[in-house]
């Protein structure tokens, strides 16, 4: 209940994690919270506050460790300790090396029954965001694509209107709406003229911040990520060999051009995400074309990998791969997935799986 209540906060808490609590008394349920925003209260709190002179002497349920310090709101283990309940249950510590278990034994040092660990993969899989940049800084990567059974983005006219269908387009929504940040290349940019933006059915969804790679900021002054009336910005990241002049002309509200280190019409990736975990972009969807694809997993910087299928064949050579650019020498040497899962939109299918970082040579 505790993890169901938490995945109601996603796309809403970043850079703090998503978490879910359940306060139980004698048996039954008398307050339940999550989460909601950051800066907002933490999900024991409106638990708490729910139970009210319920949470004496019960069970308080909790996803992640509660927080022992001061940030934007008090520390949860306070409200954990004057509400009177005996017993903690936590998902798992928290990530951050700096605070780690703090919490834990703060509350188990005054006499508090405290466990730990209980349902701790699936807890660690709903914030995979957050636990890789507690303890990297780095954001967590995504990399979606779409193709036909014979591995083709579109065909040799470039024509990808549409390989999957509506279901398949409407979950890439959903990973729009739970990253802090969606990335393309120029290429795609041109051709398809995207938005970039969440559109979300019946409900309310987060636009991420907008990247797209641009090393000679050739982007169409008309290009509609140009002209969006939304709460993100719109970043574009060139190199040293664009013109301040065409940087000049970029720039304005909520469009930012960032400079980066690259050779020719490359950008150098394992740099970006660097400088994009410094600006608190703590996820990032990679959305790109073939180059951007090859690139990015060249670079090393792809964590988890959601490649959707649609039961179409081009039945040629001709057409734009998944990825371009050089690959592997030997079969040997290719990257592998683990933790492999697959999901069905009606005739598509997506393979979701996370990069075995033992299998990168």
């Amino acid at each position: 209940m505790a993890l169901s209540l938490a995945e109601r906060g996603r796309g809403w808490t970043s850079p703090n994690p998503m978490v879910g609590a359940v306060v139980v008394k004698d048996g039954q349920v008398v307050g339940k919270g999550f989460h909601q925003a950051a800066g907002a209260p933490h999900a024991e709190v409106y638990a708490l506050q729910e139970a009210g002179d319920d949470a004496k002497g019960a069970t308080l349920y909790v996803t992640l460790e509660p927080c022992n310090h001061a940030g934007r709101t008090p520390p949860c283990t306070h409200a954990i300790l004057k509400s009177g309940i005996k017993r903690l249950v936590a998902g798992m510590k928290d990530p951050n090396p700096h605070v780690t278990g703090g919490g834990l034994g703060f509350l188990s040092g005054q006499g508090l029954d405290v466990a730990v660990g209980v349902c701790e993969e699936e807890c660690r899989r709903v914030n995979e965001i957050f636990i890789k940049y507690a303890v990297t800084t780095l954001p967590f990567v995504i990399l979606k694509c779409a193709a036909t059974l014979d591995g083709r983005m579109a065909t040799r006219t470039g024509d990808s209107k549409w390989i999957t269908n509506s279901r398949s387009r409407q979950f890439v929504h959903e990973l729009r709406h739970a990253v802090d940040a969606v990335m393309v290349g120029i290429g795609t940019v041109v051709k398809d003229d995207p938005r970039l933006t969440t559109r979300l059915e019946a409900r309310e969804g987060s636009d991420p911040v907008r990247i797209v790679l641009d090393t000679r900021l050739s982007i169409p002054r008309q290009a509609k990520l140009l002209h969006l009336s939304s709460d993100s910005d719109t970043l574009i990241v060139t190199n040293f060999s664009a013109t301040a002049e065409k940087r000049r002309l970029l720039e304005r509200a909520n469009v930012q051009v960032l400079t980066m280190n690259g050779h020719e019409d490359q950008i150098d990736l394992k740099a970006l995400v660097k400088e994009l975990g410094r600006r608190e972009i703590t996820s990032l969807l990679i959305e790109g074309g073939s180059r951007v694809n090859g690139s990015a997993l060249r670079a090393g910087i792809v964590d988890k990998v959601c490649m959707f299928y649609a039961p179409k064949i081009c039945g040629g050579d001709d057409g734009v791969p998944i990825c371009a650019g050089p690959g592997v020498e030997r079969m040997a040497q290719s990257m592998r997935l683990k933790d492999i899962s697959v999901h069905r939109f009606e005739d598509d299918v997506m393979i979701e799986g996370y990069v075995n970082r033992e299998s990168v040579r």
